[in-house]
């Protein structure tokens, strides 16, 4: 006998932020379950240029509030989704080419509002997350970005 149809749970299920490394993989078992049809993932990892500049490695640096913040993003991109779990994570200090920076994963029922529930927790989460960057430079020198 099949189960029933339940409404979306909307909740969050993994938002952290720290210095472990990000698994994609977890992010997305975290979200799945029984009445996902979709289950969309992003890795936002450190490229190895900037605006044409050699990149050899960043720095994140997190103000004090970070972990609220982004429990507060997740919150409202949850409760404003048809989505039913999402999860997210910001990792800090250093970070290689080709480390993952933000991890975000959101399961539904449906994948339109899937990807674009994932879509919007990225665009919150670098909105309004309060955390910069440095970027070390291959041929020498830094840049600060978004930093106040």
């Amino acid at each position: 006998m099949s189960q029933p149809h339940s409404s979306p749970a909307r909740r969050v299920v993994l938002c952290e932020v720290g210095d472990d490394v990000l698994d994609v993989a977890a992010h997305q078992a975290a979200v799945a379950g029984a009445g996902a049809g979709a289950v969309v993932a992003f890795s936002g990892v450190v490229r190895d240029h900037d605006h044409g500049v050699g990149v050899e490695f960043i720095e994140y640096v997190a103000h004090p509030s970070a972990a609220r913040v982004l429990a507060e993003v997740a919150a409202d991109v949850a409760a404003g989704s048809d989505a039913e779990a999402l999860a997210v994570s910001h990792r800090l200090g250093r970070l290689d080419v080709g480390d993952a920076a933000l991890v975000v994963a959101v399961s539904g029922v449906h994948r339109q509002e899937t990807f674009a529930t994932a879509a919007l927790l990225v665009d919150e989460v670098k909105h309004r997350l309060p955390v910069w960057k440095r970027q070390v430079f291959t041929r020498g020198g830094e840049e600060w970005v978004s930093c106040p």
